[in-house]
């Protein structure tokens, strides 16, 4: 609902489809997008009658790499997981806010628009899908294009 109103009144609003499995894969997942989702954010775009701007991003899975996870934990905290990361076997529990060193690269995709009215009660469940999952792999195919190119983790 806060999407929607924002987008309605000409606010740009940035989401992260992937959800907490995005930002909680291990580091041997790092840069394999994981499913997005049912598809929230194009029926949002849908009904607002706006384009949604994809935007790949290298760099950020290097700067806090989780090598392992405290299920356990995580459940008794009601959290969707626990990671270990290498800044906390160094710095303990300080290790959670200092990332390591990395060169994010930004690569912002051509807009997506959807050819369907603005407003309606309901959209195609099969298109509002099919178009996140094309969204997804365009993100993917951008991805493994920047990781092939660059030239380290540091400079980029």
């Amino acid at each position: 609902a806060d999407a929607e109103r924002l987008l309605h009144r000409g606010e740009v609003v940035g989401v992260w489809p992937e959800g907490f499995k995005g930002i909680g894969k291990p580091y041997s997942e790092r840069y394999k997008l994981q499913r997005f989702g049912r598809g929230g954010f194009v029926e949002i775009a849908m009904k607002a009658g706006v384009p949604i701007i994809p935007i790949a991003v290298v760099g950020s899975e290097e700067a806090m790499p989780i090598i392992a996870k405290i299920n356990p934990l995580a459940k008794a905290l009601n959290l969707p997981y626990v990671p270990i990361t290498p800044q906390m076997l160094a710095l303990g529990p300080l290790g959670l806010v200092a990332p390591l060193p990395a060169k994010f690269r930004l690569r912002v995709l051509d807009p997506i628009h959807f050819d369907v009215p603005a407003d309606q009660e309901r959209y195609s469940k099969s298109k509002v899908m099919d178009a996140a999952d094309d969204i997804r792999q365009r993100i993917q195919d951008q991805l493994f294009d920047m990781i092939r190119t660059r030239r380290s983790v540091w400079k980029g």
